[in-house]
């Protein structure tokens, strides 16, 4: 069977458990940690982890501008928690030197749902999906989106979950609650944008 070849950004947070979401929904998925692995894949996953920290290591192993030329280009992506603030194109709290990769008209908070003992769980409602639980670690939330981006999901009034095109943003990790949903409907648009690309 025909499946997207989808990576899983390897510089630093939960990219096991995203390569483990991603096969459930029927994608070959592979760890990307240098810019030959990046060129290989029909989409990408950024994953969450310490957003400064995946700035830094981007810069390092060489990804950065490679990734932000491939997300100009039209590479599905999909970001997580942090994988949410480095697809935004403004972060209204940015720690020195962060830069972002940029693909969503957006500005976000970082940690703006508090700090790691305010970690939370709750049902959030996504466009398209039904209720998911979402898992809510240090969490993002979006400020605000431009005319072009597309809410899928608040919660307690704030913006979590988000689309603009092929890019797709969440606040929450649901590669932790066993539930592939929101991994499907982003394996779905890499085979939109691209068609599937076989084993």
């Amino acid at each position: 069977m025909n499946s997207p070849v989808i990576g899983v950004l390897a510089l630093q947070g939960d990219v096991r458990e995203h390569l483990i979401a991603l096969a459930a929904a029927d994608a070959v998925a592979r760890p990307v940690r240098r810019p030959e692995e990046l060129a290989e894949v029909d989409g990408l996953v950024i994953p969450g982890g310490e957003s400064t920290t995946i700035s830094k290591l981007a810069d390092l192993f060489g990804l950065a501008e490679p990734l932000r030329e491939r997300i100009k280009g039209g590479m599905p992506v999909y970001g997580s928690c942090a994988g949410l603030i480095m697809l935004a194109d403004k972060i209204l709290d940015p720690r020195s030197g962060q830069e972002t990769f940029g693909g969503i008209d957006m500005i976000v908070r970082r940690n703006a749902f508090g700090r790691q003992n305010e970690s939370f769980e709750a049902t959030v409602e996504v466009a398209g999906i039904g209720g998911v639980e979402g898992v809510f670690i240090r969490a993002p939330w979006v400020e605000s989106v431009g005319a072009a981006t597309e809410v899928l999901a608040e919660h307690e009034g704030h913006i979590v979950a988000v689309r603009q095109g092929s890019a797709l943003a969440t606040s929450f990790h649901p590669e932790l609650t066993g539930d592939h949903r929101v991994h499907a409907l982003f394996v779905e648009m890499v085979r939109e944008k691209h068609g599937a690309r076989s084993r």
